[in-house]
């Protein structure tokens, strides 16, 4: 059988023969590198291996199946209207996915919040920003883990309020301490774009990147209103970026 440009892994009519414990793997290793580069400092070989991440076959491949398939709000569209992809469809927004392309605004859709008359704005961005937002924050999680505090638990993989709730009583078992608890109004919507991305200090092409999406702006009902600051809640890396903003990141140095 002649196989296709997914590089040995499936023909593109197989994407559930997908082997994707070998291409996570893959996609693992690389993501060690960039924490492992980023321990010790070298700038110059993270930002190597995060463009070769963003090539990457696999992670692009792992990108497209956790939007399309794995996300809780897979079936939500953004402007584009797109609730699904088909596997066909799937390969094909593997094969597409670059870097340089502009991103569209946002579709914004409000939510009731909890035991409130109030209702919380999101902001879906289309399959094509998310498939590509999932692939960028494969690139900047790992430098970005390897640098918050060890008792940082917002938005960071492998961690939960249970990991906070467990670290709080080791803290305050010994003697009591003073337990803050504080909610930042708006969190999201208030996010300096500038501030962002020197923070980031990522490389040439990804900061074009994700300004575009922080610029792309946002449609309520057919009304497009420009994007000056904040991130839309409800976009794959927009958990991270809040992560990142300061002085609410790990480190404020």
């Amino acid at each position: 059988m002649k196989k296709s440009n997914t590089r040995g892994f499936a023909p593109q009519s197989e994407w559930k023969k997908v082997n994707w414990r070998k291409l996570e793997m893959a996609v693992f290793k690389l993501q060690k590198r960039i924490y492992r580069a980023s321990q010790r400092g070298d700038v110059r070989v993270v930002r190597k291996l995060q463009k070769t991440l963003m090539k990457s076959w696999s992670a692009k491949m792992i990108a497209v199946r956790r939007v399309t398939q794995e996300n809780k709000g897979k079936k939500t569209a953004g402007i584009d209207g797109v609730k699904a992809l088909n596997n066909k469809q799937r390969l094909a927004l593997v094969v597409n996915l670059k870097v340089s392309k502009k991103a569209k605004p946002t579709r914004r859709v409000w939510i009731p919040k909890p035991g409130r008359t109030e209702k919380r704005p999101l902001g879906i961005p289309t399959m094509y920003d998310r498939a590509l937002q999932a692939l960028t924050k494969q690139a900047l999680e790992p430098e970005w883990e390897a640098k918050f505090e060890p008792n940082s638990y917002g938005f960071r993989p492998g961690r939960s309020c249970h990991d906070a709730i467990e670290a709080i009583f080791s803290s305050i078992k010994q003697k009591p301490k003073w337990v803050l608890d504080a909610d930042i109004a708006k969190c999201f919507d208030k996010i300096n774009h500038d501030a962002l991305l020197e923070k980031l200090n990522t490389y040439p092409s990804m900061r074009r990147l994700i300004k575009s999406w922080l610029k792309a702006g946002v449609m309520d009902n057919g009304t497009f209103s420009s994007t000056e600051e904040g991130t839309p809640q409800g976009g794959v890396i927009s958990p991270q970026k809040r992560e990142h903003s300061p002085p609410r990141n790990g480190r404020k140095d």
